[in-house]
């Protein structure tokens, strides 16, 4: 018995070694990757049960690399959703890579790269319909006629 437990160990230090060696042999190889442009440290993600905590976030999203700041929605129309800001690009990368469809408490998890230029395309599309609004308001301006 002892010495088929210590064959069991013997196999298991050597599985060990390999996975350990592997990892190094991945980590070396994922430097160099030139990424597309699109990547970036910031996440958006979608999708999140509205219970959520910071600490649960933190748990899941630190498994793969140092996170600098989780922003979680808070009002009515960011309920949901969350902004993850990665220490390092690669580490981002691994977070979407691994975590977009990732089910948590039921619900399927949207991971997305944040894109700032798309978001400001939004706001000003918003301000600009708002604008028009005011303005079909100001000068009796009704569609319908």
């Amino acid at each position: 018995q002892t010495q088929s437990n210590d064959r069991k160990f013997e196999i298991f230090d050597r599985v060990l070694s390999l996975s350990t060696s592997n990892m190094n042999n991945m980590l070396d190889k994922r430097r160099p990757a030139r990424l597309p442009p699109e990547v970036n440290r910031i996440l958006y993600v979608r999708n999140l049960p509205f219970k959520i905590t910071a600490d649960e976030m933190y748990d899941i999203f630190g498994k793969y690399g140092a996170i600098r700041q989780i922003r979680l929605g808070d009002k009515q129309n960011t309920r949901g959703t969350a902004f993850v800001v990665y220490e390092d690009i690669y580490d981002a990368k691994s977070a979407v890579d691994h975590l977009s469809g990732f089910n948590v408490c039921g619900r399927y998890l949207i991971v997305l790269y944040y894109q700032a230029s798309k978001a400001h395309k939004k706001i000003d599309e918003m301000k600009k319909r708002k604008e028009i609004e005011d303005l079909k308001t100001k000068f009796g301006v009704d569609e319908s006629s």
